[in-house]
């Protein structure tokens, strides 16, 4: 007797975590199945020119930010945060249906990423969620989320190369429906497992003061987590250009070096998580500029293949650290505020791509793929200066 009593909460509990845990991955693959392949897709199935495939990853990421943040600060003011992402996932699925069938440019670019803006939010909405049980139930929140940062780079590990099989060996249609099924499960799980976290009137006093006392800092976080995925998407966009045709090596090095990273940046991630109490979060997003510095010297001198795949573990400080405690650090800037600060942190990424987008093809045009590197070296030393004027939390 007594010893069902000990099991049942403990069972309770985990069926919790573990439901975070797959929708943190869900979430993850819903995304990871159609990102890598849209410009392929643009391309073969909408016959869309170079300008127009660029102009459309703009445009989502443009609508991306708005849309992320009008349901931020709604979801920290109102409502239940666990029906919005359920809302989210479903306006998610019905962007994989459109993209699916649909081939027109327009309707895809206004509509379709107007609807896949609500599914890509489901994600940061998850994680302030996260935050806010961890909160509540007194778990440890920094590890927690680690873990469940964790689970979406393995998403992003396994996804791009499953897209691509989909997409090469069914066809677009069946890779886009199974994002849409990806989407359907994490609503379902959303709605049977995740805890409702409703919103309670007395601690809006505490949520107007905080945004006061630290936005200085919470700016600063974001020019700071900006340059740092700007260093990254310059890397993501100009690597395989720069290996191919100015290093003249084999085209699956750059393949190896991507996923050798990804790899890398799951352990990464924990050990910043399990460290971040002891050492601070300022400490340890340090720790990853001085990686990322290294590792884009590195890009700029060393040219053998094993060198380069060596080098990947700088990458992956510098990745897995901004990815696992950059988001924490906003949130503990902004305290009462976990909608606000976690899509603040996620729309880092979608500025720091507008940014890189833009600056890579110009540099790589009027001087060299090499040349590009010396623009993310010098945003990583601009960094740095950043991470010198934050404040410790």
């Amino acid at each position: 007797m007594s010893n069902t009593t000990v099991i049942a909460p403990r069972r309770g509990f985990d069926l919790t975590s573990s439901a975070f845990l797959l929708v943190a991955f869900l979430t993850g693959i819903a995304g990871a199945l159609q990102t890598p392949t849209l410009s392929l897709f643009l391309t073969n199935e909408v016959h869309v020119r170079p300008a127009m495939v660029g102009f459309f990853f703009t445009g989502s990421a443009v609508i991306g930010i708005l849309v992320s943040q009008f349901l931020a600060g709604r979801s920290d003011r109102q409502g239940d945060r666990k029906s919005l992402i359920v809302f989210c996932c479903v306006l998610g699925m019905m962007a994989c249906v459109l993209f699916a069938w649909n081939r027109n440019y327009f309707i895809l670019l206004f509509v379709g990423v107007f609807l896949s803006s609500f599914g890509s939010t489901s994600n940061p909405q998850m994680f302030a969620l996260a935050r806010e049980h961890a909160d509540k139930t007194g778990r440890e929140a920094v590890m927690f989320s680690s873990i469940l940062r964790a689970q979406v780079s393995l998403a992003w590990v396994i996804g791009p190369p499953v897209a691509y099989a989909l997409a090469m060996g069914f066809g677009f249609t069946t890779m886009y429906l199974s994002a849409a099924v990806a989407y359907v499960i994490c609503g379902v799980i959303v709605w049977l497992f995740l805890p409702s976290m409703r919103k309670v009137r007395p601690a809006a006093g505490t949520r107007l003061e905080a945004p006061r006392t630290n936005r200085r800092d919470a700016l600063l976080l974001f020019g700071i987590c900006t340059l740092m995925w700007g260093t990254n998407s310059l890397y993501i966009i100009n690597m395989p250009l720069f290996i191919i045709d100015e290093l003249h090596l084999p085209e699956k090095l750059a393949g190896v070096m991507m996923g050798t990273a990804a790899g890398l940046e799951i352990p990464t991630m924990l050990i910043a998580g399990y460290y971040a109490k002891r050492f601070g979060k300022r400490f340890l997003m340090r720790i990853a500029v001085v990686a990322g510095i290294f590792f884009y010297v590195g890009m700029l001198t060393v040219h053998s293949p094993a060198l380069l795949l060596a080098m990947q573990l700088l990458n992956a400080i510098y990745i897995g650290i901004l990815a696992g405690i950059g988001m924490l650090y906003f949130q503990d800037l902004m305290p009462g505020q976990a909608g606000a600060a976690t899509t603040l942190y996620s729309n880092t990424t979608r500025v720091g791509w507008i940014i890189a987008g833009s600056m890579a093809g110009v540099v790589a045009e009027i001087w060299s793929y090499h040349a590009v590197f010396w623009i993310a070296l010098g945003m990583c030393i601009i960094t740095t200066f950043g991470l010198w004027q934050i404040k410790d939390v």
